[in-house]
Parts: C-alpha cells; structure tokens; sequence
C-alpha cells in the first residue's frame, strides 16, 4: 500500500523554491532583468536560430501580447532586436543581441550563487543526494 507523501514535504519544497527565487530576483536586479525577461533570453539563447514571437510566447507558457511586452523591454535595453520574418510577413523574429549573450551569462552566475546561497548548509554528500532525488523527479515528469 502507498503511503501519503509527507504533508510538511510539498511546504518545504515550495518555501526553498521561494528562497532561491527571491536570492534570483535580487542578483538580477542589479542587471535590470526581471525574472520573466531572464526566462525569455534563457529560451532566446537555447535556439540557434531566431525565434518567432508566437513560438517564444509558447515557450514561455504565455499568450502573445505577453511577449510582446517582454520583448519591448529587452529591445529597450537592448538586449534582443526585432526583424520581419522574411518567410512570413505577419511574423516577427527576435534574436538575441551581443549584449544579451553577456546577460545570459552573468545571469547564469546569478543563478548559481542564488543557488549556493541556499544550498550552502547542506554537506555535500546531502546536495548530491538532493540533486539525485530532484533528477529522478524531473526524468518521471519528461515521461510524463
């Protein structure tokens, strides 16, 4: 018989998310990118080629005039640029400037001392055992 998951387990779970989220929010900042906009040059910088503003909206799980307003704010800081789609005249493209480059990157360090942050406590055979646990989670939801 299955056991119910530990009722303090999903609390705990989503107060550490929070906590890295916050510690993310405020490295972020100092670069004037708002988690959101991360998310977007984190997709923007996964793909060779440019993107389509609707195929990034559904990457981002958002409607399009959504991602138009993400893509404004980039554009404004110059971060993304925007270009007719030259197959399809209704379409734009947006890609990824130099200095969006460099802003994945410094947000990647953010990201990762955000996360250290946390995680500093645990001894690491205990971050191991955590990041198995998160991989195991993470391969049944791909399955899913």
């Amino acid at each position: 018989m299955e056991t119910a998951p530990d009722p303090d387990l999903p609390e705990l779970f989503l107060r550490t998310a929070k906590r890295i989220r916050r510690n993310q929010v405020a490295r972020l900042a100092p670069l004037g990118i708002t988690p959101g906009q991360a998310r977007a040059l984190r997709i923007l910088g996964h793909h060779d080629e440019p993107l389509r503003m609707a195929a990034l909206a559904d990457h981002l799980g958002i409607v399009p005039r959504s991602a138009t307003t993400v893509v404004d704010a980039l554009e404004s800081t110059h971060l993304v640029s925007r270009t007719p789609d030259p197959t399809n005249r209704r379409s734009t493209l947006v890609t990824l400037t130099d200095s969006g480059r460099a802003a994945i990157s410094q947000m990647a360090a953010a990201r990762r001392q955000a996360a250290e942050e946390v995680f500093a406590t645990l001894r690491p055979e205990q971050r191991e055992t955590l990041r198995d646990l998160l991989s195991t989670l993470d391969a049944a939801a791909m399955k899913a």
